[in-house]
């Protein structure tokens, strides 16, 4: 399969795309602004696995620039998408008085605007797929009737933004044969969660979610349309 994912250079991203890699012959679209990081990932599925990488740097949050990119960079290496795992976030802990509004400016660019032109950016190459899934990660402080965490407003609303734009792209796309489905994660233990808590100590490994979300990605789809499924064992 084509596989594009974003946030891809660390933490649960990296662990998934190693997860897919290792799950047969597979090609990787990684995204994500930092170059030097998506490159070591890049060499390293190439060197260890029968997949294939592709190292693809870009800043998610200049969505102006997400439609010449896939025209002019990645339409060059495939003309197919047969899954997008929209998996890149940006978390902020501030009380809401000291949320400024870059903070609130760069969480809605990568939450919620990247995921949504990536989709609409990337049909034309999806539809030349049978398999046609689109994973959204979003989080449990995204989840309806889920416990609420003080400091997480703006990353928990987007990230329920993200978990809302999943029904509504199903409702759009599933008489196309699209498959649109949204897992929200609890804590895992990440360097973008211990930027954000410092000591926390989440029940669960960016490499265990990695190989959850891999395996949902390539082998689920056939059972889920439409769903905002909780990926959690503790609260959050």
């Amino acid at each position: 399969m084509h596989i594009l994912i974003t946030g891809a250079s660390k933490g649960i991203g990296l662990a998934t795309a190693k997860a897919i890699a290792s799950d047969g012959e597979h090609h990787l679209y990684l995204v994500s602004r930092n170059r030097e990081l998506l490159e070591e990932a890049a060499n390293d599925i190439n060197n260890n696995t029968a997949s294939k990488a592709y190292s693809m740097p870009i800043d998610l949050q200049k969505t102006a620039e997400l439609k010449e990119w896939i025209k002019e960079t990645l339409s060059m290496q495939t003309e197919v998408i047969d899954v997008l795992i929209n998996n890149a976030g940006y978390l902020v802990n501030k009380r809401m008085e000291e949320i400024t509004e870059g903070d609130l400016e760069r969480s809605v660019d990568i939450n919620f605007k990247a995921p949504f032109f990536l989709v609409q950016q990337l049909l034309p190459l999806m539809a030349r797929s049978n398999v046609r899934h689109i994973v959204n990660i979003s989080s449990m402080g995204g989840f309806q009737g889920s416990s609420k965490f003080p400091g997480l407003s703006v990353y928990s609303a987007t990230k329920g933004a993200l978990s809302t734009l999943t029904e509504c792209l199903y409702a759009e796309l599933a008489d196309r044969e699209y498959r649109v489905n949204c897992l929200a994660l609890g804590a895992v233990n990440t360097e973008m969660l211990q930027a954000a808590f410092p000591g926390l100590e989440a029940p669960t490994e960016a490499d265990e979610m990695g190989e959850y979300i891999a395996n949902f990605a390539l082998h689920q789809w056939l059972y889920f349309n439409g769903k905002i499924l909780p990926v959690t064992s503790s609260n959050p």
